[in-house]
């Protein structure tokens, strides 16, 4: 079973790395899903831009959220830009 080291490496075993066709050099995507890590291939940019290009779509075609309906922690930060965007113009 694969170790994590002092500087937080993991070797991927030789079998994994063969089937997901994942050579020496190459980038790999890690991310946390449902609490479990997970390690893939670089995506091909091209697919990267359209993924971006979705998540902004589906972004812009939401009304924004009232600022009485943020939860706290989300009006304390609206107040910090808000505060950093006066301090800004003077």
């Amino acid at each position: 079973m694969p170790k994590v080291d002092s500087k937080g490496r993991v070797v991927l075993p030789q079998e994994l790395r063969e089937r997901l066709d994942i050579g020496p050099g190459e980038e790999v995507d890690i991310h946390e899903e449902n609490g479990r890590l997970v390690v893939e291939p670089e995506r091909d940019p091209e697919e990267i831009i359209d993924r971006m290009e979705e998540l902004v779509a589906g972004i812009s075609d939401r009304k924004p959220t009232p600022y009485e309906e943020l939860d706290p922690q989300a009006r304390e930060h609206v107040d910090t830009i808000r505060r950093q965007a006066e301090d800004g113009d003077e």
